[in-house]
């Protein structure tokens, strides 16, 4: 069990515990590839097919999080990224997206633990955590890199644009807020960081098995 009790807010105790993982995913060998201009359209569209389905499972949470008193306060309408990623598809797969894409095996185990997890609120605060904070901030690399190398902008990269929460940076205060004042004691807490730090290994795992098809996308 992970130990939380220190004089810090829990969000900044979550980042500490939680850096060197997040560190090993931000420099995985498919994530160093793709932010190195290595790679295909087609090896980032590989990206953004998993990402579908992990976050049809945590917004599929969301909806049932939304009536519970901690859980919903991490429910954010504005945050949702199915919709774009459904506009992003049909541009990088074509109109039929939904029929040819499917989840890898670490993506059906991701979304399988996501599943789990979410039975409790601080479960689904964790993943949610994981992966909507990150793609507000790291991920508006990959936004770039997707304008500046295959010149996607709009379609194709609407998941990167987080236009509707306003400012990032207040938006990323507001919701370490939340974490601080949510009414977990020391041993939810603990739990807390320890299903992020698994929800980080779930993205690791889907990071590792696209890079062992790197070959096939290699610019």
């Amino acid at each position: 069990m992970t130990v939380t009790t220190d004089a810090r807010p829990f969000s900044a105790t979550l980042r500490a515990s939680t850096l060197e993982v997040h560190e090993k995913a931000n420099y995985s060998t498919y994530m160093r590839a793709l932010l190195g201009g290595e790679l295909t359209q087609e090896g980032y569209t590989q990206l953004a097919i998993q990402y579908y389905f992990v976050y049809g499972a945590i917004e599929a949470a969301s909806d049932r999080m939304a009536g519970d008193s901690v859980g919903g306060e991490f429910v954010f309408d504005e945050l949702r990224r199915l919709p774009n990623l459904e506009r992003d598809l049909a541009h990088l797969v074509g109109p039929d997206w939904r029929e040819t894409i499917t989840p890898l095996a670490s993506t059906r185990e991701y979304v399988s633990r996501i599943r789990e997890a979410s039975s409790w609120a601080g479960g689904y605060v964790a993943h949610h955590y994981t992966r909507y904070l990150g793609d507000i901030a790291g991920g508006q690399a990959i936004r770039r890199l997707l304008e500046r190398q295959y010149d996607v902008a709009e379609a194709g990269a609407l998941f990167y644009h987080f236009e509707g929460i306003g400012s990032a940076p207040r938006f990323r205060d507001a919701y370490r807020a939340k974490l601080d004042n949510a009414p977990w004691d020391e041993a939810e807490r603990a739990r807390v960081i320890d299903e992020t730090l698994v929800a980080f290994e779930c993205n690791v795992a889907v990071f590792d098995e696209l890079a062992s098809r790197l070959d096939e996308f290699r610019a």
